[in-house]
């Protein structure tokens, strides 16, 4: 193949999936750019907030709850906190890998108490464990459910939503093994997508815009692929 040619392939190839670093504000990436934002490296891009029991910096994590091991983000689930993007957005398309490791904390401990974390989308306000959002639900047999936190509220089938919207299909994998969730944020829609099956949908959401946070909540999880494309305005 022709250099120019080679030269001309490889930038292409580089415009399709860039650091979010290298990106000033979501608004100035163009549709179907996709961002992403979690570099397999480091949590450049995040914050952490963890409320200690001693009262300590809530901005410090010296037990490593949130930290990057072989490419992936180890969610040790040891305290309860969050890891929130700096970032706002809107309009876009998240794809997150995620899996479920074996260590449980209190109050998850117990055998049969499932697993919990979540994603949670168009955080507004001040940081939280529950940041003011729609979370997209990440907890054993229940992936996918809305929780609408803090007041915010979306309409499913005609009727608007408060608290837990249930999921209408169960696509979660086996114990173990990789899930892709997909979260669809178009205007006031949220779509929300496991493992290619649509597991609930709503629109008229209270809150369209924000940032991104991942949970820890009492369970090992670990999240690797965190990517994020705008949608045609």
């Amino acid at each position: 193949m022709p250099r120019t040619a080679t030269r001309l392939l490889s930038l292409a190839a580089g415009l399709l999936l860039v650091p979010l670093s290298s990106v000033r504000a979501v608004d100035e990436a163009p549709a179907g750019r996709t961002l992403a934002l979690f570099n397999g490296k480091d949590l450049s891009g995040w914050s952490t907030f963890i409320p200690h029991k001693d009262n300590s910096d809530p901005k410090t994590d010296p037990k490593g709850v949130f930290k990057v091991e072989n490419g992936v983000i180890h969610v040790s689930g040891e305290e309860f906190g969050a890891l929130t993007t700096n970032q706002e957005f809107e309009n876009y398309r998240l794809v997150v890998e995620f899996k479920w490791g074996e260590k449980k904390w209190p109050p998850r401990e117990k055998k049969e108490t499932p697993r919990d974390s979540g994603i949670l989308l168009h955080c507004v306000g001040p940081d939280k464990i529950w940041t003011k959002s729609i979370e997209c639900q990440i907890q054993e047999h229940d992936c996918g459910d809305f929780w609408l936190v803090s007041g915010t509220t979306i309409m499913v089938d005609g009727t608007i939503q408060t608290g837990r919207k249930i999921k209408k299909k169960d696509a979660e994998k086996p114990h173990g093994e990789w899930n892709t969730v997909e979260c669809i944020c178009d205007g006031d829609k949220i779509t929300n997508i496991v493992n290619g099956v649509v597991v609930n949908e709503g629109d008229h959401a209270s809150v369209t815009k924000g940032r991104i946070l991942l949970q820890s909540e009492g369970a090992e999880v670990y999240y690797r692929k965190v990517e994020l494309t705008p949608l045609a305005k």
